[in-house]
């Protein structure tokens, strides 16, 4: 879902260097057609999320990129990927971001 979301940032003004990594997650896709997820009944109710950031991962403008995902029991419900709004000055900053992000989606 990263590579979708990042080709997704070029998708108003695309080159033909974004190109081959469109083909490369167009082939995972055709590979995994029969894969999907499984909702059993019995599974306990319990919210989780989980959340991540990379420092920096943006070398145009130095932005990091937030993550999140959150399960009930074992079955995944939503799930959150974005460029941050501001640009963090640490590791520890970013994943501060993003844990408010993970929070403020479960609320």
């Amino acid at each position: 879902m990263f590579s979708v979301c990042m080709c997704d940032r070029y998708q108003a003004a695309p080159k033909e260097s974004h190109f081959p990594a469109i083909k490369r997650f167009m082939k995972y896709l055709k590979g995994t057609i029969n894969t999907g997820l499984w909702y059993s009944r019995d599974a306990a109710m319990s919210l989780i999320g989980y959340s991540d950031a990379d420092f920096a991962g943006c070398k145009l403008d130095r932005k990091s990129t937030s993550g999140t995902c959150h399960s009930i029991g074992n079955s995944l419900v939503s799930w959150h990927s974005k460029k941050q709004a501001c640009v963090a000055l640490s590791t520890a900053e970013a994943e501060y971001i993003a844990a408010g992000v993970c929070c403020a989606q479960i609320l």
